[in-house]
């Protein structure tokens, strides 16, 4: 923690050692990640030894407790979506003299979508996951979007993968807020699952060989005409469930 008085909220990590108690009743037992917002640990209930998941809020981020208020109440509003974790509770803990907020969510086991990803094959997918994964991406956020929600930042590491066989269950992490939601939100969403899709194929460098199908999906990454043929995660969900294949 930055211990200048004129920075005296702000906080550059918590470092969380495994073993030790929040708010009375959480045994932290690893982190899991770090963001702009906080950090992410994996904690054990001490009374029932279930595992959760808590986040803890930088105060120089989450000034008059807007930022977790705002993603607390998004995943409460989301909390029928399949794809979104499940929101429990609200803590405050006391780090160094400062009231931290923690938010307590579901655990959710699996790999980000990024390691995924890279171990396998050639470090991509073949059009025929990419495709499922593209499919179920769309389920999930047509979801959300018909929630009048949207997710603000969907990337590989924002993403886990829980199960994989004919698709895939996937779980979204770290909603980020832009403010209201609006038609660009919504839109900034379908090209990301399009970039998503991309990059799971291996990127540019295997794009020139992609199936003709496959590039009637990615156009060129050019958002323009992603929106012109998509203009909706339920559109580019319909599409991927009536497309037809060439014969090759």
């Amino acid at each position: 923690m930055n211990r200048n008085p004129k920075n005296k909220y702000l906080v550059k990590d918590f470092d969380l050692k495994p073993g030790r108690v929040i708010a009375r009743k959480y045994e932290v037992i690893k982190p899991l990640g770090k963001g702009w917002e906080g950090e992410v640990y994996l904690v054990r209930e001490t009374a029932t030894r279930i595992e959760r998941a808590i986040k803890l809020f930088f105060p120089q981020r989450n000034l008059k407790d807007r930022a977790a208020r705002v993603y607390a109440q998004k995943l409460h509003t989301l909390r029928h979506c399949p794809m979104v974790i499940q929101y429990y509770a609200r803590e405050t803990i006391t780090f160094q003299g400062m009231p931290i907020t923690v938010l307590v969510s579901e655990f959710v086991e699996g790999e980000l979508l990024s390691d995924f990803i890279a171990r396998q094959p050639g470090k991509r997918l073949s059009a025929f996951q990419a495709l499922h994964l593209l499919h179920t991406l769309s389920v999930g956020i047509e979801c959300i979007h018909q929630m009048k929600e949207y997710h603000g930042d969907l990337h590989s590491e924002n993403i886990i993968v829980q199960r994989y066989g004919l698709g895939f269950d996937l779980k979204l992490l770290d909603f980020y807020h832009w403010g209201a939601p609006s038609r660009d939100n919504l839109r900034d969403d379908i090209v990301d699952m399009i970039k998503i899709f991309h990059e799971a194929l291996g990127g540019s460098r295997y794009y020139s060989r992609q199936l003709p199908e496959v590039k009637a999906i990615c156009r060129g990454l050019k958002r323009t005409l992603i929106l012109k043929y998509f203009r909706s995660a339920g559109q580019l969900r319909e599409h991927l469930e009536t497309m037809e294949w060439q014969q090759q």
